[in-house]
């Protein structure tokens, strides 16, 4: 079978949209450290309907830090693949053409960090998870000690982080005179912008004497804006079944395809520092206030699907929706939410019960094959924001925080490497082997596990371990889930809101 391409699209199946613009007048201003998924089922189809109307000044050159795999799929691909876009049983299909180029770090270095350094790259956006930020979710500040922010600091001039990365074109730009351009991050970080701002200035800070640059930080801080944004896509990892099913509806082979949900938003604090895309012509709404919606995303779905991710992975469910079929699942759920809704203040106009019902229906999608297993990644990094916020927010008010407590005990069940029915879960966490080794050394004991975890400052800070409330609540959680499992515990009383 061919393989999909420039050449090759117009001789595409009927009934499959494929860019109308010309893709050899497309120009390259925006780098994109991140190349997944995700990336490429949200800013990139923002990007490429953007230039449906016209403008086609915006192309990607997108890159990953780490495994070729992306470039090496999507350079045969002249960068082209397919959205197929799942709702409930109904598909469609859309070859996307915004990214000019997609690249390795490993293996094209002097092309990415010469692009940016370029006068003509406008944005540089980042999708690299949280963990990428090289930084410590409770504080939000940069992890000095992390290994791949030392082995940067030690040569300043060829990074391996997007950190790193950066701040190395800062510097490079600043030393040849070019103008600033916006650092847009993209990551489910709380006040993501704020965030990549305070551990980039950091880093230029440290990194200031093997530049033999005493001006780093502060020319930094004054010249490069990092907006805050908020974006939502489920996006669940490709299966087999969904490149063969791409390949019959294209009649050709795409290698990186990427499944999505019809639901998309992006919202973006309009403070930038280079010119930039008109995102809000195509769906995305520009504002002065990202954090309400940010905190409401984040608290809302991501906490949901967290909870989701260790109950429904413990209970034995692989897939969202077959987690929401569990009536008792869902209806915890639904109070969690409700838990969460209460620590948010939004804007007016802004429907909170809306949005509930809307991420419920999304959930229930049975067409994406949304993994427990991908959403379990990253508990340590992705905790802080989604689970412990809301804990802190409730327990100032004097509110109760059983149900959040539940989603951490089950994290530290989560932790044992078992499911209730024996399964393997796999622990995909950069502090993995850290917290597996701290709950194992604790033995059977609740109380002693509970202890072990919690003293990871760089999850739960130093508040939460020594508020009783908050411990108590987990330590009764985790002898419910541990002895009696995740039904037992979903029947009672203090879960149910009984």
């Amino acid at each position: 079978m061919d393989r999909l391409s420039q050449r090759m699209l117009t001789a595409l199946k009927p009934g499959v949209a494929i860019p109308s613009y010309d893709r050899a007048r497309m120009e390259t201003r925006i780098v994109h450290l991140g190349a997944g998924a995700f990336h490429r089922s949200h800013q990139a189809v923002y990007t490429d309907s953007l230039m449906e109307g016209g403008d086609v000044r915006w192309g990607i050159l997108a890159a990953s830090l780490r495994s070729p795999a992306i470039s090496q799929a999507l350079a045969p691909q002249d960068g082209l693949y397919t959205l197929l876009i799942n709702d409930d049983g109904e598909r469609q299909a859309r070859v996307i053409g915004s990214l000019s180029r997609v690249v390795c770090l490993a293996q094209e270095r002097e092309l990415l960090q010469a692009r940016l350094a370029a006068p003509s790259t406008e944005i540089v956006s980042l999708t690299i998870t949280e963990k990428g930020y090289c930084y410590e979710p409770a504080s939000g500040a940069l992890d000095e000690r992390h290994p791949d922010i030392l082995a940067d600091l030690a040569a300043p001039q060829r990074p391996g982080t997007a950190i790193g990365l950066l701040v190395a074109a800062i510097h490079e730009r600043k030393r040849l005179g070019i103008k600033p351009f916006t650092i847009l991050s993209c990551d489910n970080l709380p006040a993501n912008g704020a965030t990549v701002r305070r551990v980039l200035e950091r880093y230029a800070e440290l990194a200031q004497p093997r530049f033999g640059d005493g001006d780093l930080r502060r020319h930094f801080l004054e010249h490069y804006a990092c907006p805050g944004t908020m974006v939502d896509r489920i996006t669940p990892a490709v299966t087999e079944l969904d490149r063969q099913e791409v390949a019959r509806r294209l009649g050709v082979f795409d290698a990186a395809p990427v499944v999505t949900e019809p639901f998309s938003q992006w919202v973006i604090e309009d403070a930038f520092s280079s010119d930039r895309p008109a995102w809000e012509d195509v769906g995305a709404t520009l504002t002065d206030d990202v954090a309400a919606f940010e905190e409401m995303k984040l608290r809302l779905l991501n906490g949901s699907h967290s909870a989701l991710a260790y109950l429904g992975g413990l209970a034995g469910y692989e897939t969202v929706a077959r987690a929401m079929c569990d009536a008792h699942l869902a209806g915890f759920i639904e109070r969690l939410m409700d838990d969460a809704a209460l620590t948010l203040t939004m804007p007016a106009g802004v429907d909170l019960e809306a949005y509930r019902r809307s991420l419920l229906a999304r959930f229930r999608n049975g067409a994406l094959n949304h993994l427990t297993a991908q959403i379990a990644m990253d508990g340590s990094q992705k905790l802080p924001q989604r689970i412990l916020a809301p804990v802190r927010h409730r327990l100032a008010r004097g509110l109760d925080v059983e149900r959040h407590a539940l989603v951490v005990a089950a994290w530290i069940r989560y932790l044992q490497g078992r499911s209730e029915h024996g399964a393997t879960l796999a622990i995909n966490d950069p502090m993995g082997d850290a917290l597996t080794g701290a709950v194992a050394a604790a033995g059977p004991s609740v109380e002693g596990r509970v202890e072990a975890v919690l003293g990871f400052g760089q999850v739960f800070g130093q508040d939460l371990p020594r508020d009783a409330a908050f411990v108590r609540s987990v330590e009764r959680a985790l002898h419910v889930v541990s002895s009696k499992g995740v039904g037992a515990a979903l029947s009672m009383p203090a879960y149910r809101g009984i």
